[in-house]
């Protein structure tokens, strides 16, 4: 009796337990749940409208981004059209907005704020690339009218590595030539590979100028230039006239026959010359579109030099040189270095260019003008002007009609004495101006000259 007993009093309990809980739940039902369920309710609400909201400004976002692609497909396009490997630091200045632009662009039509990247074409030398981009950067007096492109060949790591910290420091652009195979020299002029690769490297270097920069006029220097602290002022002011004189194609730095002591100490004069003197020059997109499609495979310079491509036009080149070289080692073999370009005189001050009405060097001003000078000077000999017999006489004219004529006379008082297609160096109407002992010297032809003659070259 005692265990049934028990028995039912643990089913009792048992039962008892169960019900209590029941009837807990049950009461708990009607007056918990629905709170909970509707605290849920706010939660899931509030979450929606969280995720909205971050639609809504998620979306304009997603708008700047489909733009950015597109023009990066289509930049991209370009570059890979024309295999360009670019490195560029973002600009410092300019913000990105709505519209994708900048308030700071320059416009490319007015000669005056025209943007005129300097263009370094490079290679293997990394101490030089670093001498010549400190000075282009010191002197520099707007990185937005005149930015930094250089373009190296070779494939040299050290002296990519040198570029890539101007990269990153001060903003610079550097491509790279993909093309690093040997070209396809015919065996009597393997040891001219250099000069094959040099021409190659240019083309490629300017076709990304004015075909994937866009840029309207370029001005050239190489990794072993020395700058002036005019450099710019110089390029700038001779820029407008540029644009206007037609029987212009470049403006360059350099003075050919500008040594020491053979200069006038006038760093403000400049002259006109048929000659195509390179070391730091500029042109503009129209040459570039002229002469890009047939350029030459091997020594570009001398090929511009020619009849078919000068086209009787003439350049700006200043009496004190506005670039000097310091590259002995190269692929010229340091040709000519030691005795002559060692001693060019590069100019030391700072002359304002951009101030100055430079329109006396416009053809149809200058040409006159200069003929009236030259053959109203007094004819001497070379004798005369080495002796200083007629040193009285501060502008003087020295007349040559044969090449062998003009080749003597260079060699005894030490100018350059080779000619390019016909032309000497320096040369304007088949004038050679310079300065000798103190005495302004002009080795000119006959007052008729009828032109160049090719075949003297």
């Amino acid at each position: 009796m005692r265990r049934k007993h028990l028995v039912f009093i643990v089913i009792v309990l048992f039962l008892s337990w169960n019900m209590l809980m029941y009837m807990t739940v049950v009461n708990k039902g009607p007056s918990t749940l629905p709170k909970e369920a509707n605290r849920a309710q706010d939660k899931l609400a509030l979450l929606q409208h969280e995720i909205e909201e971050q639609l809504d400004s998620n979306k304009h976002l997603l708008d700047e981004l489909r733009k950015l692609r597109r023009d990066t497909e289509e930049q991209n396009q370009k570059a890979k059209e024309s295999n360009t490997v670019v490195t560029q630091a973002p600009p410092k200045d300019v913000k990105p907005n709505q519209t994708g632009t900048s308030e700071n662009k320059l416009s490319y039509r007015d000669p005056d704020s025209a943007v005129l990247p300097i263009l370094m074409i490079a290679c293997d030398r990394e101490d030089a690339v670093s001498r010549s981009l400190d000075l282009v950067l010191k002197y520099r007096p707007d990185e937005k009218r005149f930015p930094v492109i250089v373009s190296q060949d070779c494939g040299h790591r050290p002296t990519a590595q040198r570029i890539q910290k101007y990269v990153v420091e001060h903003g610079i652009t550097h491509i790279q030539q993909p093309d690093l195979s040997s070209p396809n020299v015919p065996w009597p002029q393997k040891k001219f590979e250099g000069y094959y690769k040099i021409s190659r490297h240019y083309k490629w270097a300017l076709n990304q100028i004015f075909h994937v920069f866009n840029h309207s006029a370029v001005i050239i220097v190489e990794d072993d230039l020395d700058i002036s602290p005019d450099f710019y002022e110089y390029f700038a002011a001779t820029y407008r006239i540029l644009t206007v004189d037609k029987s212009l194609w470049c403006v360059s730095a350099w003075n050919d026959n500008g040594k020491r002591d053979m200069v006038k100490d006038d760093p403000e004069l400049l002259h006109r010359t048929d000659f195509f003197p390179g070391l730091g020059w500029m042109l503009d997109r129209s040459l570039w579109l002229e002469l890009g499609p047939k350029w030459p495979e091997t020594f570009w310079d001398d090929w511009m030099r020619h009849p078919d491509q000068r086209k009787n036009r003439s350049c700006i080149r200043p009496e004190l040189s506005r670039t000097s070289t310091f590259g002995k080692i190269g692929v010229s073999k340091g040709l000519f270095f030691d005795k002559h370009l060692k001693f060019i005189q590069l100019n030391d001050k700072l002359v304002p260019f951009t101030k100055r009405d430079l329109s006396y060097l416009v053809k149809e001003n200058y040409d006159p003008k200069f003929r009236e000078y030259i053959y109203g000077l007094p004819e001497v000999s070379v004798s005369d002007v080495n002796t200083g017999s007629r040193k009285q006489l501060p502008d003087v004219r020295i007349q040559y009609s044969t090449k062998q004529q003009f080749k003597d006379i260079a060699k005894q008082l030490g100018i350059m004495d080779d000619f390019k297609a016909g032309v000497e160096r320096t040369a304007y109407m088949g004038v050679v101006s310079f300065t000798y002992k103190g005495q302004r010297v002009n080795v000119a032809p006959p007052s008729d000259w009828k032109g160049y003659d090719p075949s003297w070259g």
